[in-house]
C-alpha cells in the first residue's frame, strides 16, 4: 500500500515538476567554453572558432541560468543569419528550439523543432523534443484549465454564501 501511495506521489510531483529528459549544463562547464572561445578568436582558425562558438552555444541553452539560455539564443540566432551548411543550419535551429523551451516559450520551440524535422525527418533528437514540448504544452492547458475552474469555485461558493447571509 505505502509503494502505491509513494508512486502516486512521485507522479504528481513529476507531473508539476516538468520531467524532461534535456540534458542540463553547468556553470563551470560554460566559464571553460568561454575561455575555449577567446582562445580560439585569438589563435584559431574560422572553423575552430565557429565550433567552440557551437559548443558554446550548446552550453548556454542547456544551462539552468535564464540569462545564459537567453545569450545562446542570441547567440544562435546571429549565427543563423551567416550561411553555413544545412546539417549545421538543423543543429542551430534544434539548439534554438531547446532554449525556447527552456524560457517557456513552448510554441516557438515546436516551430523550431517542426522546421528541424522539415531537414531530417527522421531525426529522433528532434521527435523526442517535439513530444517534450507538445506534452508541456498540453500539461500547462490541463494546470490552466485547474486553476480557472478553482477560481471559478471559489467566486460562485463566495457568492452563494453572500447570498445566504442576505436571507
Amino acid at each position: 500500500m505505502e509503494a502505491k501511495i509513494g508512486k502516486f506521489f512521485e507522479s504528481v510531483g513529476s507531473f508539476f515538476g516538468g520531467g524532461d529528459q534535456i540534458p542540463w549544463c553547468d556553470r563551470d562547464i560554460i566559464a571553460g567554453l568561454e575561455r575555449e572561445v577567446a582562445e580560439t578568436a585569438k589563435v584559431g582558425s574560422e572553423e575552430e572558432r565557429n565550433d567552440s562558438i557551437m559548443r558554446l552555444s550548446w552550453a548556454l541553452v542547456h544551462s539552468r541560468q535564464a540569462e545564459d539560455v537567453q545569450r545562446g539564443i542570441a547567440m544562435l540566432e546571429a549565427s543563423l543569419a551567416n550561411s553555413s551548411p544545412p546539417l549545421q543550419q538543423k543543429e542551430k535551429i534544434y539548439l534554438l528550439a531547446v532554449g525556447y523551451y527552456r524560457c517557456g516559450n513552448y510554441s516557438r520551440s515546436r516551430q523550431l523543432v517542426g522546421q528541424c524535422l522539415e531537414i531530417q525527418p527522421d531525426w529522433r533528437q528532434a521527435e523526442t523534443l517535439k513530444k517534450t514540448v507538445e506534452d508541456r504544452i498540453a500539461k500547462d492547458g490541463v494546470i490552466g484549465i485547474g486553476i480557472t475552474t478553482a477560481a471559478v469555485g471559489l467566486i460562485a461558493g463566495g457568492i452563494a454564501a453572500a447570498m445566504s447571509r442576505k436571507k
